[in-house]
């Protein structure tokens, strides 16, 4: 009963041989092309310069409340058991307010990372259209989020949207500033990518 399945599935891949003859792909490397931009080094600098500046305060809090801990460990005996119990309370409450503040600095580093790879990723998707419009691709997948386990380098896109981002956006001063965006332009004609791809 399954023998007919073979013919008919030959059959059907004949006939869309054609379809498939002008289906075309290409991918990108989103994430290595946020290292290698120069708006996108600046970005990762800024973020772990305000991450340092803003995570020596807290160990500076944090150092400060465990010194306090100590002396009142010390001199906890010396103490009432009402002005004792009053000086835990605070240094309890003191704890508590650190750790919501931690929490607070986590939640609004990971928000300010989003808004900078926004900016940078918002820019990159009009120069990777453009490349899939030059070159008649059908689609163009992400590499890490599409899942893609195996692609031949020929397909690969991300030095040309490395190089070609730098080119309209070479202020490197912050991911929203810098010099300034060039005029808006189609990316430069190329060949389609080719064997040698990877050292576009």
């Amino acid at each position: 009963m399954s023998r007919p399945f073979f013919p008919v599935l030959a059959l059907a891949m004949v006939v869309a041989a054609p379809a498939f003859a002008d289906f075309k792909v290409g991918y990108v490397d989103l994430q290595r092309a946020l290292l290698e931009v120069h708006e996108g080094k600046a970005a990762k600098d800024k973020l772990k310069s305000d991450l340092d500046k803003k995570k020596a305060d807290f160990e500076a809090e944090q150092n400060k409340l465990r010194d306090d801990k100590n002396v009142l460990d010390k001199q906890a005996a010396m103490m009432s058991e009402e002005v004792r119990n009053q000086k835990f309370a605070e240094l309890q409450k003191r704890l508590f307010d650190l750790t919501q503040k931690a929490e607070k600095l986590q939640a609004d580093m990971a928000q300010a990372e989003q808004r900078e790879l926004k900016k940078i990723f918002e820019k990159m998707d009009p120069i990777i259209a453009g490349f899939a419009q030059r070159d008649g691709l059908t689609m163009m997948f992400e590499k890490t989020d599409s899942g893609l386990v195996y692609a031949p380098a020929s397909l690969d896109y991300t030095n040309e949207l490395v190089r070609s981002y730098n080119e309209k956006y070479p202020g490197g001063g912050s991911a929203g500033g810098g010099a300034g965006p060039k005029k808006d332009a189609p990316p430069k004609k190329a060949e389609a990518p080719k064997g040698d791809a990877p050292t576009k």
